[in-house]
């Protein structure tokens, strides 16, 4: 087992470790899946695509033993059957490629191992990504059942006002009656909100490489602390630190190594061998058996041939130098339009928090205690609650939107940006 096939199964091995010492110390299950690092580790250890990627690391990474690898010895064997008694010849050779070729064919193998290795980075990276998505999806999708709760309660307490205030013949009938029509709404509402939790654990089981069926518990309310980044750091450190970008420079390295190899297609192959000669007495005479050494050359003579498969390799090259700019240039495009929505789902999540659920509070609180006055009409007071719910429901919205960028930006950086300082300099 070579240096990087260790190196591979100490790293899944530490990740076991590093799951098993979690939450409770326990391996995470159906039981205990309830954060996001919960969910994370599940997913690495038991994703399908991941294991798969890490399967074509391992793949490339026995490609390069192969690589240096000189071609298998050969024997032959010789009978003459023409006279008797017959003799016998026994060879041993060795084909060796022109100087140069093996260390060419390694390095290509080995920059393949490396494109192999950051392809499986990049996948763990949009793992994790999908993840965060659905989990913050599941979790806004809690968030709306618990404040469809509230909701209804406060709609229980503002149809006992009414009631006590149509006993106490300080309103009219149709007072109690919306009352009842919004609980009835609400109540249908908040089923619906109910329903939707199978489809969106069907999403979570299928990246988690679960039974679709399988239920999961409400996850754990995570926190959002306020993350400021600058355009310009993200997009060096995408250049950077992109994984895809990272593999096709390696990609471009192996090509590069093709290149090489094709021109040594234009020398000679040489084989050396030894052949030893065996014959009775009565043909050859007293005496040792004799040695004869061999040396055989390959005739490159097809040099049209040699020709093409040099120029296919360096279009091969220029190929992957296209597609590598290509990628680099729509990922930070991509990048580009993530930073807007990060930034405009942080602005809405302050202004939804800081002034605009505030305020509607406080006019709730208010138009409660105008209605319970007489001072404005029943209508009134359900607007009001209605305009906190909207709030109230946007600003988890936003703050889940503003997650979801995130961690599509940290797949495009391949770094966690939440411990990177990207504040402006």
């Amino acid at each position: 087992m070579n240096l990087k096939i260790r190196t591979l199964l100490i790293a899944v091995i530490a990740l076991n470790v590093i799951c098993l010492a979690s939450d409770n110390q326990n391996t995470p299950d159906a039981n205990n899946l309830v954060s996001l690092e919960d969910y994370l580790c599940y997913a690495e250890l038991n994703n399908a695509s991941l294991k798969a990627a890490f399967e074509q690391w391992k793949i490339a990474a026995e490609q390069i033993p192969q690589a240096r690898t000189l071609p298998d010895p050969k024997f032959t064997y010789e009978v003459e059957t023409r006279r008797s008694p017959s003799g016998q010849t026994f060879g041993l050779s060795q084909m060796l490629p022109w100087f140069g070729t093996i260390e060419a064919r390694t390095e290509a193998a080995k920059a393949s191992e490396k494109a192999a290795e950051k392809r499986y980075q990049a996948q763990k990276l949009k793992l994790f990504a999908d993840v965060k998505t659905a989990f913050y999806e599941y979790s806004y999708l809690a968030r709306q059942v618990e404040i469809a709760r509230e909701n209804l309660e406060l709609l229980k307490h503002f149809e006992e006002i009414a009631r006590i205030r149509y006993t106490a013949s300080e309103t009219t009938h149709p007072d109690i009656i919306l009352a009842q029509i919004e609980l009835t709404t609400m109540e249908n509402e908040l089923k619906n909100i109910e329903l939707m939790r199978k489809p969106t654990v069907t999403k979570l089981n299928s990246i988690l490489n679960r039974q679709s069926s399988a239920m999961l518990p409400w996850p754990r309310r995570e926190n959002f602390p306020e993350t400021k980044l600058n355009a310009d750091d993200i997009i060096a450190l995408l250049i950077k630190n992109n994984p895809d970008l990272q593999a096709m420079d390696f990609d471009i390295s192996a090509a590069r190594q093709q290149v090489e190899l094709a021109k040594k297609r234009f020398y000679p192959e040489m084989e050396f061998g030894v052949n030893s000669m065996y014959r009775s007495e009565a043909t050859m005479g007293p005496g040792r058996e004799p040695l004869y050494g061999m040396v055989s050359l390959t005739l490159p003579i097809w040099r049209d041939s040699y020709n093409a498969a040099q120029q296919q390799a360096q279009a091969d090259v220029r190929r992957v130098q296209q597609e590598k700019r290509e990628t680099q240039n729509s990922t930070v495009a991509k990048a580009g339009s993530l930073l807007y929505d990060f930034e405009i789902s942080a602005r809405n999540s302050k202004l939804y928090k800081d002034v605009l659920i505030p305020k509607s509070k406080e006019l709730l609180t208010a138009c409660e205690t105008a209605y319970q006055a007489g001072n404005i009409d029943f209508l009134s007071l359900i607007d009001a609650q209605r305009r906190l719910l909207k709030y109230e429901l946007l600003y988890e919205q936003a703050i889940v939107e503003n997650a979801q960028k995130l961690a599509e930006l940290e797949m495009l950086v391949g770094t966690q940006i939440s411990v990177v300082d990207t504040a402006g300099k």
